[in-house]
């Protein structure tokens, strides 16, 4: 499979949750969801926060043979999930999968509260899908583990607040080097409709907006 034409199976559901229509069918974050779904075959949860882990959303899409990887504090508030944490690597639903670390370093909750703290080992996920490597970021900043990450298709955070900024979106990017960035954490009550047009003018590179379903 080429880069593009994974992006051409991925589905923007809004806010941090993708779907991918494999096989096998993959979900990202699934929260908010609309209308009819797909059964994943995997389910992949970066972190607890309720807009990123919804049980009721997991359980909608869950099937007897579906498989549920989560950061641990996620996992704990899914029946069944696999828990992970940075570093790990697993084959699930026939895709290799590692997990990789996803924390702030410059957005506070409070003074010296990250939003997202590195020892809270949310992640983020490389999967690997017919030879084409997806880097799905979770919610992080641009962060120095990012230069041991190859990909070829990033689904990147760019909203700022809680995440990068389109800014410190696209130097992530240029870090990374993928084939296509795909922008996301913007336009749903965080950031605005404009941010995912303002990385791409940014970065230079190539770029796919998708319109969330």
């Amino acid at each position: 499979m080429k880069p593009e034409e994974l992006v051409k199976k991925l589905h923007w559901l809004g806010h941090d949750s993708f779907r991918f229509d494999g096989p096998p069918v993959i979900y990202f974050d699934p929260w908010k969801l609309r209308g009819r779904q797909p059964v994943a075959d995997l389910i992949l949860v970066s972190h607890e926060h309720f807009d990123h882990c919804s049980p009721d959303d997991v359980k909608r899409i869950s099937g007897p043979q579906t498989v549920v990887i989560a950061s641990a504090d996620a996992a704990a508030k899914l029946p069944g999930a696999r828990a992970v944490r940075p570093g790990d690597r697993l084959t699930a639903a026939g895709v290799e999968i590692e997990a990789v670390r996803a924390y702030n370093i410059n957005k506070f909750r409070s003074p010296g509260t990250p939003f997202h703290p590195r020892d809270a080992n949310h992640v983020g996920f490389v999967v690997t899908i017919e030879g084409v490597r997806l880097y799905f970021a979770g919610d992080t900043d641009h962060i120095p583990e990012m230069a041991d990450i190859a990909c070829e298709v990033a689904l990147l955070p760019v909203s700022g607040i809680y995440v990068m900024t389109a800014e410190e979106a696209a130097e992530a990017a240029r870090t990374l080097k993928p084939q296509i960035v795909v922008p996301m954490h913007y336009g749903s009550g965080i950031g605005t409709s404009g941010d995912g047009q303002r990385f791409a003018s940014l970065y230079g590179g190539q770029v796919t907006l998708l319109e969330a379903k």
